[in-house]
C-alpha cells in the first residue's frame, strides 16, 4: 500500500504545482492506468478506474464473471464459483463479480512506469498549454521579472514562473537591466525547440511601441484613433502617423496629451526616445511634408515613378530635415515610402555655387557623402565646421580640410 500512497501523493503534487485542471488530470491518470492494465491483460474493457483528486485516491476495479468450477477459461474476465462466494457468500453463476486491484499487484517496475508516463505527459501538457496560451499573445505586452542576464540575451519569469527570452538583438541600446527588474516587452514570437516552447520577447518591435499607443491613449484602444504606420530607430527616434475617422477629434493632440501627459509615459519606457506623431495623409507630398517634422518645407517636387521627393528647404531648415546622425530623414522617407533628397532653397543666395560645379575638382563620392548630409551648394558646406562635416559622413579630416580650401578658393576668385 505504500507504494500507492507515494504515487498518489505525486499526483497531488502535480495537480498543486501545474496549471493543470480537475477534469484533464483526472483524464491523465485513467488513461496512464489503462494503457497499464492494456500491457498486463491485452485489454481493460472490463476494469473501472475511479480517480479522486482532490483527496489523492485512486482506486482500480476488475470486473469477472462467475463460471462453474473448472470452466475458467480467462483469469482476467472469469471467476470460478468457489472463489466467487469467498468475496460474497449470495453470488451465483452468471453474475458479475467486482474486486479492487491493489497496484502493489502490478509489481515495482509497472507502478515506476506508470508513474514516469505520468510525469512525461503532464510536462508534454504543461508544454503545450504555454506554448498555446502565448501563441495567442503574440503581439501583446506582457511583464515579467528579470532572474538571469548573460550577454546574449535576458531570462525574465512571469507571474506564473515561465521562462521568457529577451535577447540583446531585441532589446533597445540603452536598457540596462538587473535581476529582479521589472520588464515590460511585447511577445514577438513562439518557437519550439527539442519539444519546449522558447517565448521570444521585444522592446525595438514597432508592435511594441504601438501597444503602449493603446494602453496609454484611450481613443486609440476604442478605435477613434487609428495608428497607420510606424518606424522606429529603437532609442533614437520614432515617426508614428495616426488619423481619426472622427473630425472632432484632433489625433495628434489625443497621442500627446494634455502638456505631453500621455507620450510621456512611453518616451520614458523606450529610453527617452524622440517620438514625432504626425497626422497621416493619402497625398504624398502633404504627408512628406508632416513626415520631415519639425522642419518647414518651402517646395517640393515628387517622382512618384520612382518614388522619389525633391525637397527644397531654407539653409536654415535643412539641418532639422536631416536630424541627429540622420535618423530623421531616413525615418521620414521609410514612413512615406519615398527616397527623400533635401536641397536648399538658394533663391537668396545668387553668389552660391552648386556642388555640381566642382565635379571636375573633387571626387564623386565626395560630393555624395556630401549632398547625404543635406549640402548641395559650397556655402552650405563653408557654413558648417570640419568637426562636423568629419563626425555626420564618412570623410577623413584631410578630405575635408582639402574640399573646403577648393570651395573658398572659388568665391575668393570671385
Amino acid at each position: 500500500m505504500e507504494q500507492q500512497i507515494g504515487l498518489i501523493d505525486s499526483f497531488q503534487e502535480f495537480k498543486e504545482f501545474k496549471n493543470i485542471d480537475r477534469e484533464t488530470m483526472m483524464s491523465i491518470l485513467e488513461d496512464v492506468f489503462r494503457n497499464m492494465l492494456q500491457k498486463k491483460y491485452g485489454s481493460d474493457n472490463n476494469y473501472d478506474i475511479i480517480v479522486n483528486i482532490d483527496k489523492g485516491d485512486l482506486e482500480v476495479w476488475r470486473n469477472r464473471v462467475i463460471v462453474e468450477d473448472g470452466e475458467v477459461e480467462d483469469d482476467n474476465r472469469e471467476i470460478a464459483y468457489s472463489q466467487a462466494v469467498k468475496i460474497e457468500p449470495d453470488f451465483e453463476v452468471g453474475e458479475e463479480v467486482s474486486e479492487e486491484v491493489k497496484l502493489e499487484d502490478f509489481g515495482r517496475r509497472a507502478v515506476l512506469a506508470v508513474r514516469q508516463n505520468l510525469i512525461s505527459r503532464v510536462l508534454d501538457l504543461e508544454k503545450d498549454d504555454l506554448y498555446k496560451k502565448y501563441k495567442d499573445k503574440v503581439g501583446t505586452i506582457v511583464a515579467g521579472e528579470v532572474y538571469q542576464v548573460w550577454k546574449r540575451e535576458i531570462l525574465i519569469l512571469d507571474d506564473e514562473e515561465n521562462e521568457l527570452i529577451l535577447p540583446k538583438s531585441e532589446q533597445i541600446p540603452t536598457d540596462y537591466f538587473k535581476k529582479g527588474d521589472t520588464v515590460r516587452a511585447v511577445v514577438l514570437k513562439v518557437d519550439m525547440k527539442n519539444n519546449n516552447p522558447v517565448i521570444i520577447l521585444s522592446r525595438t518591435s514597432s508592435v511594441f511601441l504601438e501597444r503602449l499607443f493603446e494602453q496609454e491613449v484611450p481613443e486609440i484602444y476604442d478605435g477613434l484613433i487609428t495608428v497607420k504606420r510606424i518606424v522606429r530607430v529603437p532609442g533614437e527616434r520614432a515617426k508614428v502617423a495616426v488619423e481619426s475617422y472622427d473630425d472632432r477629434i484632433d489625433p495628434v493632440g489625443a497621442c500627446v496629451g494634455m502638456k505631453g501627459s500621455r507620450i510621456h509615459g512611453i518616451v520614458r519606457e523606450l529610453g527617452n526616445e524622440n517620438i514625432d506623431v504626425i497626422n497621416f495623409s493619402d497625398n504624398d507630398a502633404i504627408f512628406i511634408q508632416r513626415a520631415l517634422s519639425p522642419a518647414k518645407i518651402t517646395s517640393i517636387q515628387l517622382r512618384p515613378e520612382e518614388k522619389r521627393a525633391e525637397v527644397y528647404l531654407k539653409p536654415d531648415q535643412v539641418s532639422l530635415a536631416i536630424g541627429k546622425g540622420g535618423f530623421n530623414i531616413k525615418l521620414a522617407g521609410k514612413l512615406v515610402g519615398y527616397e527623400i533628397d533635401v536641397y536648399r532653397d538658394t533663391d537668396q543666395d545668387i553668389e552660391d555655387v552648386r556642388l555640381i560645379e566642382f565635379k571636375d575638382e573633387i571626387e564623386d563620392w565626395v560630393l555624395a557623402e556630401l549632398k547625404g548630409i543635406g549640402c548641395d551648394t559650397a556655402r552650405s558646406v563653408l557654413d558648417l565646421s570640419v568637426e562636423d562635416l568629419v563626425k555626420r559622413t564618412d570623410l577623413e579630416e584631410e578630405t575635408v580640410l582639402e574640399v573646403m580650401r577648393i570651395l573658398k578658393s572659388e568665391f575668393e576668385e570671385q
